[in-house]
Order: structure tokens, then C-alpha cells, then sequence
């Protein structure tokens, strides 16, 4: 594990903590360490599937939304600018007056923009430089100072409810919209993995051949917005890991998987969801995966799957269905 900028800072005598309370970190990796710090006061607040549970295997409390009171608050900036601001908000409500709020991020996610924006509302006691990031800290005043920061409104793409960092949180992902374009209609019981907020799962569940639908997310801020977008009974939400998801056998798997792990791409995510799609089904059934074009994913496919084809390309993405996945009952 990487040493955070928290514990680098606390080492090096920039920063001192208060001797009791809990500490909340607010979107951090499992990746870090928090030297420094009894583990006994940190709590984890994530939302993020894999992440959650690999803070929960080093024995961290862990829990998915902010709340309570804490000592000391930790900001982990995610990519979204605006759902750094609702964490932030949350974080100062949640202090005491004379409470500590740090926000720690990386020069990429936007960290010195939002050092200059906090600058002109609160006063900011002290900041740490390290690895092309930046941790800063402020305390919670008696007055609603971040009150002249507006929160971001809500997110209603094409109608649906969204919300701020999640993945194609102000419309329709055109990927998504494509395969729409070329699914045939659905019966039996179908997965979609990597729901999200539950786009492709609304225009599946129009079939009423359909029996069941399993929306598999590992962004629980994205499937409880798919619970709203959704009131069909057929539909089954699950919070889970599409790689490593456990479910009886399925007829049909809808995907538009994930290809960036943080701001690099990784096609070995979306492999991982063709293998876990080729479990899930059953011997005939049939995957349709939509990716941009360039992504690596036939050769898996023919390995994993009878029959492959490209059902349609355009706007840069392809669609694929791959049917009769190999050595499965």
C-alpha cells in the first residue's frame, strides 16, 4: 500500500490531528495507508463496491454514506467536480464547529481549482505538496461559510434520473443508445451488468416476455438511482461486483462495460466482464456487449463464445453478440 498524502503530511510535522474522535476518510482507495493514525478511529465512507470491500478486509469501518460526527473529515477528490462539492458539504456538516477538513487530490482531478475556490469562503490553515497532488485543511466555522459555493442541482438526462460522478450522469451514454438500436426482444431472465442508472435495463423490461432482471452495479450512488428510474417487479438490484457476481443462469446478458480504471484506460475490465457474462449464461444464451470500437474484445469473445458477430457499428462504438458460451451446462 501507497503511504496517503495524510500520513506524508502528519510524518513530516506539517499537519497535527486531534488526539480523539473519529476520522472519516471520504472516497479513499484501499491502495492507501493511514500511518500515523490509530485504526480504530478511521471510518470509511465509499460507495463503491470493490473499493468497500477491500477497505472492510483490512478491518476499517466501513460505511456508504456520510453522516454522523466526526473530528476530522477527509475529502478524497473523485473525478466529478460536482460530486466533490456535495462531499464537501456533507463533510463540513458533519463537523463540530473548530472541526478539521482536509481535501487531498491529485493536480488531474481538479485539486488547486478547488483550493482557490475554497480560499475566498474559509480560512485555509495550511497545505501539503506531494506526488503531483495536493493536501489542504481548513476548520468548520460557527457560520454556514460554503453556502456561497452553490451545490449542484440534479441530473435528468433524457427524462431518467442521474446525479453528479457517476457514469454518464448527464445523458444518455451513446454507446448505450446504440445497442438499443439493434436488441432484439428479451425473455427469460436477463442480467445487466453494469446497470448503471439504469438505462438499458428500462428499455429490456419494455418486453413482457421478460421474466426477470438482474441490474448488477458496483456504483451504489448509480443503482439507487436506477431504483427510481425503474418500478417494474420484474427488476432485482444488486449491489455487487459485475466480475465476480454469483446468480443462477441466465438467458440473455446486456452490457456496456466499463473500460477506464480512474483516468487510465483498462481494457481488462471489460474482458472481465465477457468472462463473467460467459458464467452467467446458459448454454444458449446470448451476450450483447456495446464498446467503442477500438477495444480489444473479439478474440475473447471467439474463445469464449460459438458464435460471434458484429450486429452494428457507428458513432465510434461497435455492438456485439456473442451466443453458446463454451463449457458451460
Amino acid at each position: 500500500m501507497t503511504p496517503h498524502r495524510l500520513s506524508l503530511a502528519l510524518a513530516a510535522g506539517e499537519l497535527s490531528l486531534p488526539d480523539d474522535g473519529p476520522v472519516a476518510l471520504i472516497g479513499v482507495s484501499a491502495a492507501h495507508s493511514f500511518d500515523g493514525i490509530v485504526p480504530e478511529r478511521l471510518c470509511a465512507v465509499q460507495s463503491f463496491y470493490p473499493e468497500h470491500q477491500a477497505l472492510a478486509r483490512r478491518g476499517l469501518a466501513v460505511t456508504t454514506e456520510i453522516g454522523g460526527s466526526y473530528a476530522v473529515a477527509l475529502v478524497q477528490m473523485p473525478r466529478s467536480k460536482d460530486l466533490a462539492r456535495l462531499w464537501i458539504d456533507a463533510a463540513w456538516r458533519a463537523l463540530p464547529k473548530g472541526g478539521l477538513l482536509l481535501i487531498d487530490g491529485a493536480k488531474t482531478d481538479g485539486i488547486d481549482s478547488v483550493l482557490k475556490r475554497l480560499r475566498g469562503l474559509v480560512e485555509v490553515e495550511g497545505s501539503f505538496a506531494k506526488a503531483h497532488g495536493k493536501l489542504f485543511w481548513f476548520r468548520r466555522a460557527a457560520t454556514d461559510a460554503l453556502d456561497a459555493w452553490p451545490l449542484p442541482g440534479p441530473a435528468a438526462p433524457d427524462g431518467f434520473v442521474s446525479c453528479p460522478g457517476v457514469f454518464s450522469a448527464d445523458r444518455v451514454d451513446p454507446g448505450s443508445a446504440l445497442l438499443t438500436e439493434v436488441l432484439p426482444p428479451l425473455s427469460g431472465r436477463v442480467a445487466d451488468l453494469g446497470a448503471g442508472w439504469g438505462y438499458l435495463s428500462r428499455h429490456v423490461l419494455q418486453e413482457p416476455k421478460l421474466r426477470e432482471l438482474d441490474l448488477i452495479e458496483a456504483d451504489l450512488r448509480a443503482l439507487d438511482c436506477a431504483r427510481r428510474n425503474i418500478a417494474d417487479p420484474r427488476a432485482r438490484f444488486h449491489w455487487a461486483d459485475a466480475r465476480d457476481f454469483r446468480g443462477d443462469p441466465y438467458d440473455a446478458v446486456v452490457c456496456n462495460p466499463p473500460f477506464h480504471s480512474g483516468r487510465a484506460a483498462d481494457p481488462a475490465l471489460g474482458l472481465a466482464f465477457i468472462a463473467s457474462a460467459r458464467r452467467l449464461l446458459r448454454r444458449s444464451g446470448t451476450l450483447w456487449l456495446v464498446a467503442n470500437r477500438h477495444l480489444p474484445y473479439e478474440r475473447a469473445l471467439e474463445e469464449g463464445f460459438a458464435h460471434v458477430r458484429v450486429a452494428t457499428v457507428g458513432s465510434g462504438f461497435k455492438v456485439l453478440a456473442a451466443t453458446h458460451p463454451r463449457g458451460t451446462g
